[in-house]
This record gives structure tokens, C-alpha cells and sequence, in this order.
């Protein structure tokens, strides 16, 4: 696969998360009922146990801002000067971070929780997409890295 297409791809599944993460946001703030799609899980489960915050911070605030980071970086990692040689870095530190802490989530979700998200489930396959493509780009580099 190409740089532009794992791009692209990258582009696609980070928006996709912020729309996933800005839900589940929305409704810890709001306190209403999570969404869950009969038949597919327990959302309200998983969304009101105890590993559902990090430090009294919503996970998914958490989830938001990781996928903010990224739509930055993708916006403007080309474009700022002092960050364009160290984006692709910082995206694929951000995205290694969030498939390891997201696979963390999912073995709570499975084995712990005893409860599954449709919507923790999609950000994790998510965030994994972000990351493999990132990885694709990085290593695939041509050019002499400033480390």
C-alpha cells in the first residue's frame, strides 16, 4: 500500500474517532444512557464501571483528546516548521500509546468487566488502524531521519 493510501486511510479512521469518542464524551458529560445496539453488548456496563475513568478522568475524554492529537497532527504536522521532521513520530507514538492502552480496555472489557462496547470496540479497531498505518509510513521512509 502506498504513503497516500495509508494516509487517506489514517485521515478517514481518525475522524471516524472523534465521531466514536465524541459520542461516548458526550454522554459521560451529559450522564444519559450510552447506545447500545440490542444484541451487540453492554455498554451501560462497561460505561459505568470503575475502568471507565483514569485518574478521575473519563476514558473517553481521554479517547477524545488522543484523537484531536492526531487530526492535528495530520492538519498541521506538515505545515509547522519546527514540527513537520518529528510528526510522523509523534503520530505514531500517539497511536502505539493508544492500541496498547485500547487492547488494555479490551482484555478489561472481555475478561474482568464481562461486558462488551460496540463503541469501545470500534475506537480500539480504530486507533489499531491508525497505528498500523502509521507504522506502514514510518518505516517506510526514504529519507534520513534527525534522530
Amino acid at each position: 500500500m502506498s504513503n497516500k493510501g495509508t494516509l487517506y486511510i489514517t485521515w478517514i479512521a481518525t475522524l471516524a474517532g472523534v465521531i466514536d469518542a465524541g459520542y461516548l464524551s458526550y454522554v459521560k458529560l451529559s450522564q444519559v444512557p450510552v447506545y447500545c445496539t440490542p444484541g451487540l453488548g453492554n455498554c451501560d456496563t462497561v460505561s459505568s464501571s470503575t475502568y471507565s475513568y483514569l485518574f478521575g478522568i473519563p476514558v473517553a475524554y481521554l479517547g477524545l483528546l488522543m484523537y484531536l492529537a492526531i487530526l492535528f497532527l495530520l492538519i498541521f504536522g506538515d505545515r509547522i516548521k519546527n514540527l513537520q521532521p518529528y510528526s510522523l513520530y509523534a503520530l505514531f507514538g500517539i497511536s502505539f500509546f493508544g492500541f496498547l492502552f485500547s487492547l488494555y480496555l479490551t482484555y478489561l472489557e472481555f475478561w474482568v468487566i464481562k461486558a462488551v462496547c460496540q463503541w469501545c470496540l470500534i475506537s480500539a479497531i480504530l486507533v489499531t488502524v491508525i497505528f498500523i498505518c502509521t507504522s506502514i509510513r514510518l518505516f517506510s521512509r526514504q529519507e534520513t531521519t534527525p534522530f
